[in-house]
């Protein structure tokens, strides 16, 4: 609606509501200083404006609001649109407020709630709509400006608090005048009450009611204010008291109100009862009653010191005194108390009245008048004392008003605030409790309180002050007791000693003090509870420690102890008492009457009372009973334990026969003087002997001192334990039950009793005490494995493998009546048994199998009892529910943290496993639905709690919430470690499937909710705390990725959202809110980025923030509606950029997530391109991603942590901030990098590798100057390339473990979360968490002059630290990798850059050369190293014009290759063996082939290289084979026995270094690695391998359409080549089976019946890779021939033996014509054809030596050879026949056919041309093998008599028949049409270029030039004339000549291969011709084909001398010798 200034505005941004959240609890991220001047100073004016906070409308605002242009207080300036106006009159004008806070408002509302939806055009009611919608946020924000006060009072009384200096510097500057503030307080208070409803209101009842509790809400904060203001801001002086009680008795304690009458329904009850109970607080605040307790603060005097007190004013002591005598209802006798205490006071302060000062006379002769006066009448009393008498008369109800206000008011109850929903600020604060406490001291001191009526009630008032609400509400001002009240006086104390002195004859009134007193807080069987096991209260604080302390001494050491004494003891010959009347006063009484014991007493709890012994009579005296109070030191504790023995000696009594203490009446040997009294006889109440809630007393005073106090614990035990055994143990024969014994025996009684109905609530309370008991105690080392030892043996608690135990039973009545503290109680129980367990894991194999039985049995328990079944189950308070799956949960999430199942060497096995299969691998609905259908229901429940403000159950809901998520969250996390992609899990399909109904009664059944959109309503809800839309959000980010990596992938996230645009919106929205928790907008930033990568639907709204249908988009367009553009996350991460350097400083990790997502983006830019392109031209964009890419980091901070700190409670390495931000400002430049290079690939993709600076995309553009500066480009990669890796750090910590902490690895504490998740700093890779948990069982030496655990906890700190600074180092280097990848295609050949990519990988290798680190992570970063240093040398490429300095880089960078390679700490040796989880060979192998193949370059210059870098080229190249061929065995033997991609890759690698290496430019002698393949014997282990493997790769189909080609035999194939490429070598090679193998493999069959085809069915548009193997392995053999050459040791026949086998293949190839096909492919099978019997020849034997077989094989090739040259001929002369007879075999020739233009010319179509060159070879090779068989050469130099005579078989006839064998008419035209080819060339640059295709699709084996066909024509035609020539002269040298046609056919026809045979054919006999035809024919001949072969001759002659000059070589003038040959011998033959 209105555009947003550039700079953001907290005015607008933070709410009121924010700023008192800030103000009240510690920001992460926000100092004190930030807060005054960014919130508070800005806020200054209306925080001061009680009355108008918000202003009035002004025509000064409304001219700003009209101008457009608004200053906001903060300096802002905000632009307001048209469109805007409207809505801020609206607002000003309804609410009444200035125009210039309407805006405010209105932005406010717009920025954190979002835009209301509407539906409406008309823009009266739109505008309607929004006022309406607003109402509740205005209300809000006015109830929060007053909110905001109090937080500033209470910090400015608490010099501790972090708001201290704020408050004591901002306070004075906001209020001034602080009397006139609270006058101001006052006034606003009272025109509220009689504030009257706005007419416009009055018709419409609703909205009147509303804002009348809106009214009275105001009234009540603003009694908040005044409260906190008083308290220590403004004095309380005596106008001030005088006009505070005046304003209470006028509205009655707020009760009288103008508006009563819309005041009617419980909310408004609600509030009028907390307004009483403020005024009532704030009337007793203001006397300052403590301070009236203490004399010599009290002062009458007409000159005071305090004179700002109301004690100076004698005026308002009178007002005050008549205002407070006037009201002395029960409604007031509070403040009537109070007051009373003062008068009180000041009657004791001035004593007989003499020294009164004269202006306090007229007050003081109102208050005792007899006082002043000499006489004294005994029947007069004081005012006060008649005050008192008032006060403490039972029907004022004094002490049951302060019990009602302790028990349900929201002032002290926590639990009523929430369920009531109050608009009290701070419910039971301390200060409030202060105050009561004053008041309650106030009255033990008006009188003695053994005095009182309703001492009872008094005990009962006591204990709800001290003992029934949270820790942090009542420990302080117990403590406050235990130190100061108690040793003020008698009076305050003689609560304790009234109840002292009456135990243990009643027992439980001094119990339930004490336990009051432990300020533990109220138990989980309250009513009022709020805070259950394991919250915040269970920390103990230093005041809790006090207090216990307090309540064990003085229990400990009782100094009486009374007893009920029958009169007739006292008297007679065995009289055992009697009495003694004290002369002097005694220390233990006044003077009275006294008792003494004549004989020793042996007392309840074991102690011996001596004889004679004093006793003070307590009653009774005269009758039956007398009640004596004997002087005797004894310990209540052991009083204690032997009520607990004779309870259970009781219980067990009462059962017979089935009890363990039958023989009870067993005495112990003691003297006849010893008397033992058990508790009956000493006289205690009989109710309370047996009594289940003595015992339950009892119990809770125990458990209430040691929860969570080990110390105390440790005390009590021990206390309990020494001594004399309790008098109730009468069993000689074993030891007396200790604590946990009896804590059982109890529990496992009444838990057999649960099946009865009566005193079932007492029972109840008893268990659950008794559980509680058990609970406390486990955190005893020394006694908690009797607690484990006593669970075991019973099964009445959690049953056993047979039966269900009585536990069962008992929970089972709680059903009934719907209330849980029993079953709450047990499973708090059973998460302190596995808290215990977690933390004291010892090897101690029994004890832990112990353990582990028991959580076994529980958890059975837990699931099978409780779990599957209590969402069905009846209950009063829905918070009982909540708080069940809460601890279900978290019960089963501690297992999941603190015994990963993933993790194989993990505690409780069994135990973890079993919660694995109940939630994973065996889930069932009835497991799975609980957890589900709580959060699916979740959110509707919420709102009804809301809306009926049950903020306590909501406050529940919310802590089940939390629990469900994380739960869910840790079994998706394990689901992704556990199942295979494949397999879904149930809590999977259940979160992606609609919930029907809710999970409680309170929901419509036929609702349906969908699980993931609920997840997505608790991100964006406001309404349930900070933690649960984290987790929420975690659970969507793990959900999401489960998602996208299952197999088949299931429904994605999107399509479970109800409304996704919204959804994305909020999201945004929070993801962009400045204010909003910071880990909520990494983790929605997170998710977001995930979305992207995964789930295009979603990313797509993230991105454009639109989500339509086709069907709408058209509708859209046919109504040309035009909608605003949303919000989008990628406008909001620019957005937020534009201050990305103020981020980068002050949260880094928010810039990192930001990054993060960019880089998602951009991953997926294509998907994205039309909504990227105007962000990708963006200048500014991209200077922003290339500064952050380029900005310093800065040094590296220090890791190893020697100290600690506190953050948010939590303890943290002093390191953590520094290495965190500098982790994430790496990672911010990670993703930038990364970003820079994705754009860059985009823009290839797209527009291709330009390099015109015109068509180079922008992101390039803003980096090329950083890569183009040496010094930038240097500085760049100095920061990428350092690890801060330490790897000692881990050995140290595992040998610390192993030393000390026997059974403790480093491996056990490895976080189990995602990597993805994780945050940098010192718990990013091992859990911190658990290795606390498990160093607590340890006991520390006493010896250990250092904490060893202490040290093991900062190695581990220090150990993440360093991981989060090398993860955060490594994913930099990969994206500079990444990048300059990227960047290749516009630097490559950059003359500039070159060098200084050659001298940084010269420096970089130098280092990874020095590497000493070892380890796998250490092999991880070594990988990136040579990954990063690859990417820097592919950039630099190969050159062929080096600079000296670039040789010498280069040179030192070969140098230091080496290094790697003989590196130890990083040995390549591991890599290829696949002892680290991450090899890095492959990229170390392309560096050996860089370097192979530059230096092979740099060896063939001249002059290039020194002898000293030679020598380091060389160094390099035999530590490279050595490498090479050690791993090429390694790969060889393991392939044999598995097919892996990656050993495929690896043998590629190793295959095509090896061939670089043993070129002869680097290795001049094959000696040193022939030596190491014939040690390692690799050659043999190749060819093994390639006859057992699958040389097509039909056998793995998949794969083989994937690769196009099969594994391992292209490299096999390739490794051989290199092999024979070397003389030497070949023999080797020949001697190791070459030809045994080749005949025997997967495809020799196929071969031998001639069936290989250029393509197979299987990979129809890919050549066979039979076709290619059969090809290489042609080429390989024939290699090794010429490799032996003549001397081959009959290898030759060998060699033909081969022919032979594969004879139809070969004779097939050799059949072609032109009628048939012609392919690529085929083309190189006959060439390689024609190679192979050409090495033959070559190799052939001489005459002398001819061997049969080969002369047999030669002949053979002959006779087909000259049919195929015939073909060729035909093909070369007829293109364009030629070109229709071509197929496409490859999709690449495929693509060149379809793109080619069609053309009259055959040559200007693709391929032809090639084809055509192939032939041209093809033709070349034959007639030269030709040659070599008729040895052509011999001839030139021998006479006709030597001429082998039977090799003429071409012959001399000028016919061209296509059936026919060549004649030498075909060799004339053959040679003609490539001299008119040579012309051609010989006229064109010989660099030309003859494929008229674009390089870019083009195969390399289809590129051709003009020289290399120039030399493959000018051979051919070399080769013709040389073969036609000695052709001729052998045909016109035979003997016997016959011309016959005839016999010319059938000597042809007679010629055949024997393939099949090894026969030799036998020489035909030719019939001799008649003479004259044979002269006939030779002069024919002579003339004819001399002439013609003459003629070719002299043509050729200066064209192949020109072809010398272009070629630039000289070469012997073969034609010359051809013509004098032919001139010498054809002429005189003739």
């Amino acid at each position: 609606m209105s555009g947003e200034s550039s700079k953001r505005s907290n005015l607008i941004d933070v709410t009121y509501a924010k700023v008192h959240n800030i103000l009240s609890e510690r920001q992460e991220g926000v100092n004190a200083s930030q807060i005054k001047e960014d919130y508070l100073i800005p806020r200054k004016e209306q925080l001061g404006n009680i009355s108008e906070p918000f202003g009035k409308p002004s025509d000064a605002s409304r001219k700003k609001i009209e101008g457009g242009s608004v200053t906001l207080p903060d300096g802002v300036v905000v632009r307001v649109e048209n469109a805007d106006k409207e809505f801020i009159y609206a607002l000003s004008s309804k609410f009444q407020i200035d125009q210039v806070q309407a805006l405010i408002l209105l932005r406010s509302f717009f920025y954190n709630n979002g835009l209301p939806t509407s539906a409406e055009s008309d823009s009266s009611v739109v505008v309607a709509e929004l006022v309406k919608a607003i109402t509740p946020f205005y209300q809000s924000e006015r109830l929060s400006i007053y909110r905001c006060l109090i937080p500033l009072f209470r910090a400015r009384e608490n010099v501790d608090d972090f708001l201290y200096p704020v408050a004591v510097d901002f306070l004075p500057q906001l209020i001034p005048d602080g009397p006139k503030f609270a006058e101001s307080l006052i006034t606003e208070y009272q025109r509220k009450t009689t504030e009257k409803l706005p007419e416009s209101m009055a018709t419409d009842p609703y909205i009147a009611s509303e804002w009348a509790k809106q009214n009275y809400k105001e009234q009540l904060l603003l009694l908040e204010v005044l409260f906190w203001t008083m308290w220590g801001y403004v004095p309380c002086a005596g106008p001030m008291v005088v006009s505070i009680y005046e304003a209470m008795y006028a509205t009655d304690l707020g009760r009288k109100q103008q508006n009563d009458r819309l005041l009617l329904d419980a909310e408004s009850n609600h509030l009028k009862n907390d307004c009483m109970a403020l005024w009532m607080l704030i009337c007793v605040e203001i006397l300052e009653l403590e301070n009236m307790g203490e004399d010599e603060l009290v002062e009458i005097s007409d000159n005071p010191a305090r004179k700002d007190i109301y004690l100076a004013s004698p005026s308002s002591l009178r007002r005050l005194h008549e205002m407070v005598t006037a009201h002395a209802t029960s409604d007031y006798m509070c403040v009537y108390t109070a007051w009373t205490y003062v008068i009180s006071r000041l009657s004791a302060k001035i004593g007989d009245g003499k020294d009164v000062p004269p202006s306090y006379q007229q007050f003081f002769s109102s208050l005792a008048p007899l006082a002043l006066s000499s006489s004294y009448s005994k029947d007069r009393q004081a005012v006060h004392t008649q005050m008192i008498n008032t006060c403490l008369d039972p029907n004022n109800g004094l002490l049951e008003l302060l019990h009602g206000l302790l028990t349900a008011s929201p002032l002290f109850v926590t639990s009523a605030a929430w369920t009531t929903g109050s608009t009290v600020t701070d419910p039971n604060a301390i200060a409030f409790r202060s105050v009561l406490k004053g008041l309650i001291i106030a009255i033990t001191e008006l009188r003695p309180i053994e005095l009182l009526d309703n001492f009872d009630g008094l005990i009962e008032v006591w204990i709800a002050l001290f003992g029934r609400s949270q820790v942090s509400s009542i420990s302080g001002i117990c403590a406050q007791f235990w130190a100061a009240d108690w040793q003020h006086g008698i009076a305050r104390r003689a609560i304790f000693d009234v109840t002292r002195s009456r135990f243990p004859i009643q027992l439980r009134p001094l119990i339930r003090l004490l336990r009051a007193m432990t300020g533990a807080g109220f138990l989980d069987t309250d009513p009022l509870a709020t805070s259950r096991h394991g919250e915040a209260d269970d920390v103990l604080s230093p005041e809790r420690q006090t207090c216990d302390t307090f309540v064990f001494h003085y229990f400990q050491t009782l100094s009486t102890f009374s007893q009920v004494i029958s009169i007739s003891a006292c008297s007679g010959p065995h009289a055992l008492y009697e009495r003694a009347q004290e002369r002097y006063h005694s220390s233990i009484g006044p003077a009275g009457l006294t008792y003494i014991n004549l004989r020793p007493i042996r007392l309840p709890g074991g102690s011996i009372l001596p004889a004679r012994s004093p006793g003070r009579l307590l009653s009774g005296d005269g009758g039956d009973q007398i009640v004596v109070c004997w002087k005797h030191e004894h310990s209540g504790w052991k009083v204690i334990l032997e009520l607990l023995t004779d309870y259970v000696n009781r219980k067990r009594l009462s059962y017979g026969s089935g009890g363990g203490y039958q023989d009870v009446n067993f005495n112990r040997g003691t003297s006849d003087e010893l008397l033992t009294l058990g508790l009956e006889e000493v006289g205690v109440d009989s109710s309370d002997i047996g009594d289940e809630g003595v015992i339950t007393d009892a119990l809770d005073l125990v458990r209430s001192l040691i929860h969570n106090n080990p110390v105390a614990a440790e005390d009590l035990m021990q206390a309990l334990e020494g001594g004399e055994p309790v008098v109730a143990h009468k069993m000689t024969d074993a030891q007396p039950p200790d604590l946990v014994e009896l804590t059982t025996m109890i529990l496992e009684e009444t838990l057999s009793r649960s099946h009865e109905r009566a005193h079932a609530e007492s029972r109840s309370k008893l268990i659950t005490s008794a559980m509680s008991v058990l609970s406390a105690l486990l955190a005893l080392p020394k006694y908690s494995h009797r607690v484990w030892l006593y669970i075991r043996s019973t099964s009445a608690l959690f049953g056993s493998d047979k039966t269900a135990g009585f536990a069962s039973a008992a929970l089972a009545t709680e059903r009934a009546g719907g209330r849980y503290t029993m079953t709450l109680a047990l499973l708090h129980l059973v998460q302190r048994l596995f808290r215990e367990a977690a933390f004291s894991i010892l090897p101690n194999p029994k004890l832990q199998q112990v353990k582990e039985e028991v959580m076994l049995r529980a958890t059975r328990f837990v699931h099978t009892e409780i779990w599957v079944e209590y969402l069905g189950w009846k209950y009063t308070h829905i918070a009982d529910r909540f708080e069940i799956g809460k601890r279900i949960t978290s019960f089963y999430a501690d297992i999941l943290e603190h015994c990963p199942p993933a993790l194989e060497d993990r505690p409780f096995p069994t135990l973890s496993q079993s919660i694995a299969g109940v939630l994973l691998f065996k889930a069932t609905t009835s497991t799975i639905n609980p957890l589900v259908a709580s959060i699916a229901s979740g959110n509707q429940l919420l709102n009804a709690l809301i809306s009926a403000r049950r903020n306590g159950d909501v406050r529940r809901l919310i802590f089940l919430l939390e629990s469900h998520l994380r739960l869910v969250r840790l079994v998706l996390h394990n689901r992704q470690q556990l199942l295979p992609p494949s397999k879904h899990s149930l809590l999977e399909q259940s979160l992606c499937a609609r919930v029907i109904g809710g999970a409680s009664a309170h929901e419509d059944v036929r609702s349906k909710s969908d699980p993931i959109d609920v997840l997505a309503t608790y991100v964006k809800e406001r309404t349930i705390g900070p933690l649960a839309p984290i987790e929420a959000m975690r659970v969507l980010y793990a959900l999401c990725y489960s998602l996208s990596v299952s197999q088949p992938s299931a429904p994605t996230i999107i399509g479970h959202l109800s409304n996704p645009e919204a959804t994305v919106a909020a999201l945004v929205r929070i993801a962009r809110h400045p204010y909003d928790e910071l880990t909520l907008r990494y983790t929605i930033w997170n998710f977001m980025a995930l979305a992207v990568d995964r789930e295009p639907a979603l990313a797509n709204l993230f991105v454009t923030g639109q989500f339509r249908a086709p069907s709408e988009v058209l509708e859209g367009r046919k109504e040309g509606s035009s909608n605003v553009t949303p919000q989008t996350a990628l406008s909001v991460a620019r957005d937020m950029l534009s201050s990305w350097d103020q981020i980068w400083e002050s949260n880094p990790q928010l810039l990192a997530c930001i990054f993060k997502f960019l880089d998602a983006v951009w991953q997926h830019g294509l998907e994205h391109k039309a909504t990227l392109e105007s962000v990708r031209n963006d200048s500014q964009f991209w200077d922003v991603i290339v500064g952050a890419a380029c900005e310093e980091v800065g040094p590296v901070p220090d890791y190893e942590t020697v100290s600690y700190v506190q953050q948010d409670n939590i303890r943290r390495s002093s390191l953590q901030e520094p290495v965190a931000m500098h982790s994430y400002r790496t990672i911010v430049k990670s993703y930038a990098v990364h970003i820079i290079g994705l754009d860059i690939e985009m823009h290839v993709q797209l527009n291709g590798s330009d390099k015109k600076p015109a068509m180079k995309p922008q992101s390039f553009l803003k980096m090329e100057s950083h890569l183009k500066s040496q010094e930038q480009f240097t500085d760049l990669l100095a920061e990428v390339f350092p690890s801060s890796y330490a790897p000692q750090l881990h050995d140290q910590l595992i040998e610390v473990l192993k030393l000390s902490f026997e059974g403790l690895t480093l491996e056990q504490l490895r976080s189990q979360e995602p990597v993805a998740e994780r945050e940098y700093g010192d718990d990013f890779s091992f859990s911190v968490d658990r290795l606390r948990s498990r160093l607590y069982a340890y006991p520390v030496g006493a010896d250990d002059m250092v904490d060893v655990k202490d040290e093991v906890e900062k190695q581990l700190l220090s150990i993440n630290l360093n991981l989060s600074l090398t993860d955060a180092q490594t994913r930099l280097g990969s994206s500079w990798e990444f990048l300059l990848r990227q960047v290749s295609t516009y630097l490559r050949g950059d003359a500039t850059v070159r060098p200084i990519l050659l001298s940084i990988a010269a420096s970089m290798s130098y280092d990874i050369a020095g590497e000493q680190r070892a380890g796998d992570m250490m092999a991880t970063i070594h990988g990136t190293r040579l990954s990063l240093l690859l990417a820097i040398l592919e950039v630099a490429w190969f050159s062929s014009s080096d600079k000296a300095e670039e040789i010498h880089s280069f040179a030192e960078l070969v140098k230091n290759v080496r290094g790697i390679i003989l590196n130890e700490a990083q040995s390549p040796a591991k890599s290829f063996l696949g002892t680290i989880t991450f090899p890095f060979h492959r990229v170390l192998l392309q560096l050996l082939y860089f370097c192979a193949r530059h230096s092979r370059s740099l060896v063939g210059r001249p002059n290039a290289l020194k002898s000293e870098q030679r020598l380091m080229i060389s160094a390099l190249t035999e530590a490279s084979l050595h490498l090479v061929v050690d791993a090429l065995r390694v790969v060889f033997v393991a392939a044999r026995s598995r097919s892996d991609l990656d050993l495929d890759r690896d043998m590629q690698l190793l295959v095509v270094v090896f061939e670089q290496c043993t070129h002869k430019d680097l290795t001049h002698s094959p000696t040193v690695w022939l030596t190491r393949c014939q040690e390692t014997d690799v050659m043999r282990a190749s060819l093994d391998l390639y006859t057992h493997i699958d040389l097509v790769g039909l056998t793995d189909l998949p794969l083989l359409l994937a690769r196009k080609q099969p594994l391992y035999a292209p490299h096999i194939l390739l490794f051989h080549m290199a092999i024979v490429s070397n003389s030497t070598a070949a023999e080797r090679f020949a001697g190791e089976g070459v030809l045994a193998a080749y005949s025997n493999n997967f495809i020799s069959s196929a071969i031998s019946s001639g069936q290989i085809d250029v393509t197979i069915p299987e990979l129809p548009v890919e050549r066979s890779p039979a076709h290619f193997v059969y090809c290489s392995m042609l080429s390989v053999v024939a290699a090794v021939i010429f490799a032996l050459g003549r001397h081959n040791h009959y290898f030759d026949a060998e060699a033909c033996g081969f022919v032979q086998l594969y004879g139809d293949q070969i004779t097939r190839a050799l059949s072609w014509t032109i009628n048939d096909t012609i392919t690529m492919p085929l083309l190189e099978e006959i060439e390689q054809v024609v190679n192979l019997f050409y090495a033959i020849a070559c190799s052939a034997p001489s005459a002398a030596n001819s061997n049969p077989v080969v002369n047999n094989v030669l002949r053979g090739f002959t006779t087909r050879a000259l049919q195929l040259l015939q073909q060729l001929n035909y093909a070369i002369t007829h293109p364009n026949h030629l070109a229709s007879l071509f197929e496409p075999v490859t999709s690449e020739e495929r693509i060149l056919v379809e793109k080619g233009h069609p053309s009259g010319d055959p040559l200007q179509r693709p391929l032809i041309t090639p084809i055509l060159h192939r032939m041209f070879r093809i033709s070349c090779n034959i007639v030269g093998t030709l040659v070599a068989i008729t040895r052509a050469d011999d001839i030139l130099l021998t006479s006709p008599d030597e001429w082998p005579i039977h090799e003429a078989l071409v012959v001399p006839h000028s016919k061209i028949l296509l059936g026919e064998p060549a004649s030498l008419g075909t060799l004339l035209e053959l040679g003609n049409n490539t001299l008119d080819v040579l012309r051609d060339l010989t006229n064109r640059p010989t660099g030309q270029s003859l494929t008229q295709i674009s390089t870019v699709v083009q195969p390399s084996h289809l590129t051709l030039d003009v020289r290399t066909a120039m030399v493959t024509a000018r051979q051919n035609l070399e080769e013709l004339l040389l073969y036609a020539v000695t052709q001729l002269a052998m045909w016109l040298s035979k003997p016997e000549f016959d011309g016959s046609t005839a016999d010319i056919d059938q000597e042809d026809h007679s010629m055949e291969m024997q393939v099949q045979r090894g026969d030799v054919s036998k020489e035909r006999k030719v019939t001799r011709p008649a003479t004259s035809l044979a002269e006939t024919l030779r002069r024919r001949m002579t003339g004819g084909m001399a002439t013609d072969l003459q003629a070719l001759l002299t043509k050729a002659k200066p064209m192949i001398a020109k072809t010398d000059t272009v070629l630039g070589s000289k070469s012997v003038d073969l034609t010359q010798i051809l013509t004098n040959f032919l001139h010498d011998r054809i002429s005189g033959l003739a």
